[in-house]
């Protein structure tokens, strides 16, 4: 079974995601499409970038991933796919996939070429019959051009001080439970904190910890883990990334990292580790 994920801005109030569907249906019956979110904040290719390196580990080999976020083909932006990890990516060369490649070299990339060929050279039928010949075992060779790179593209970096005492990050992402995601991996704190005590600071609040998972607290006979709701906490996700979050926080109940403290997307995190 040929697997073919998609990515969009487009929402669920329109047409957009079941037209995209029904083309590669059209085209491969057979194939399984699962969705990732279409709930992309719009044209954010930094918002789309997380979540494409937060998901495609959990696929198997030859999965192809659609990414419909800021997708208009023009002059200086060319369709492109990039086959990485075994799997294929097909989006914009607009900075979405410049991600996976500060990870990893690559296995090929190359600008899509089958636009003239085409009767409804649109974006989405575009992608959706590249999807289509990748996901039935085709060559990128028929499709495309390969090229050595990517385009140079601003992205979200975390900074490190010359004297390893400071690591500076940003917000990329902000959750359906309103958990706010940085760009600090767990792998980057790890080789600057090598055990030496911290504080994590953003907007005007101080953390000194970082819990193993979000009920991690101290519970004793004089304070319930219930009592504990409402506080905020660091924790590194699933994905690997620095989360601010508040416990059991909701945007209907108790508050969120974005409303009871007021981070937001772009906003600095730092982190201050102690000689």
């Amino acid at each position: 079974m040929s697997i073919i994920t998609l990515t969009s801005d487009f929402g669920y109030k329109d047409h957009y995601v079941g037209a995209l569907k029904g083309k590669i249906l059209s085209q491969f019956l057979e194939a399984k499409i699962v969705d990732l979110s279409h709930q992309i904040n719009y044209f954010n290719i930094f918002e789309t970038s997380y979540i494409i390196e937060a998901s495609y580990k959990n696929f198997p080999k030859n999965t192809v991933h659609i990414v419909c976020v800021n997708a208009e083909r023009i002059e200086t932006i060319k369709h492109i796919v990039m086959q990485w990890e075994d799997q294929f990516f097909i989006a914009a060369d607009n900075g979405i996939l410049n991600a996976l490649i500060q990870k990893k070299k690559a296995q090929k990339i190359a600008i899509i070429t089958i636009h003239d060929r085409l009767e409804d050279a649109s974006d989405m039928n575009v992608f959706a019959t590249v999807a289509c010949h990748l996901a039935k075992g085709g060559n990128i060779s028929v499709i495309g051009k390969e090229i050595e790179a990517l385009s140079e593209f601003y992205t979200q970096k975390l900074t490190i001080s010359d004297t390893f005492e400071e690591i500076k990050g940003t917000i990329i992402y902000i959750d359906h439970f309103g958990n706010c995601v940085t760009n600090i991996t767990k792998k980057a704190f790890d080789e600057v904190a090598k055990n030496r005590s911290f504080e994590i600071k953003f907007k005007n609040k101080t953390l000194n910890r970082v819990h193993k998972n979000y009920s991690d607290f101290i519970v004793n006979p004089n304070k319930s883990l219930k009592k504990y709701e409402g506080d905020y906490l660091a924790i590194f996700n699933e994905a690997g990334y620095l989360e601010i979050a508040i416990y059991n926080g909701t945007p209907d109940s108790l508050g969120t990292a974005t409303s009871l403290i007021g981070l937001r997307f772009r906003d600095l995190v730092t982190i201050k580790f102690k000689n």
